[in-house]
């Protein structure tokens, strides 16, 4: 039987998922490859920016915490919905993510904080012995401004975010978005 091989080109897929080494430089390479399915898929800024310090957390943790010679780990990334999902799966299912506060001069120890920061959502799931996948979600739609957050006031000096750097009104005379005035000046140069 002669059967024909097509190929056929498809349109970003809703999911990626591949196997890397327990090392830093697969938990790097999670984080590049993460980056490029989600500049393909044309995610918006602020998921993707913040997707890639998940994947860069969520990898380096496996790499360290979650390594076993001779086994990978393995990176997910799902779009259901409105939802970004990541996962990483490793080999410790023994070893859960603790989160511990770590002392002043630690160097390291804050990543689940950074996870809880980014993640809209984030757990583990154990399973298939001996693995555990840690999961972040993301929602891909803006969230709604608060029913009490005011109308921007064009006269009012801020960053554009509740508790911006400078907040109050504008000196008389100074308007919006206007440059302060250059100091005087004693000659006028040339390139004569």
């Amino acid at each position: 039987m002669n059967q024909k091989k097509s190929t056929q080109l498809l349109a970003p897929a809703d999911h990626f998922s591949v196997l890397l080494s327990p090392t830093p430089r697969g938990a790097r390479l999670a984080r590049l490859l993460a980056a490029d399915w989600m500049r393909v898929r044309g995610l918006p800024y602020r998921v993707a920016e913040a997707a890639e310090h998940l994947v860069a957390e969520l990898a380096a943790n496996a790499a360290t915490h979650g390594r076993l010679p001779g086994r990978s780990f393995r990176l997910v990334l799902l779009v259901r919905g409105a939802t970004l999902r990541i996962e990483v799966t490793d080999t410790r299912g023994d070893d859960l993510p603790r989160r511990s506060p770590p002392g002043p001069d630690a160097e390291s120890g804050r990543g689940l904080l950074l996870v809880e920061a980014f993640a809209d959502r984030w757990g583990v799931q154990l399973g298939p012995v001996p693995c555990k996948t840690v999961w972040a979600e993301l929602d891909l739609a803006q969230p709604r401004p608060a029913e009490t957050s005011q109308a921007p006031d064009p006269g009012r000096v801020c960053s554009g975010a509740v508790g911006g750097l400078l907040q109050g009104r504008l000196p008389e005379g100074k308007e919006p978005n206007q440059a302060p005035p250059l100091p005087p000046t004693e000659r006028v140069h040339s390139r004569e």
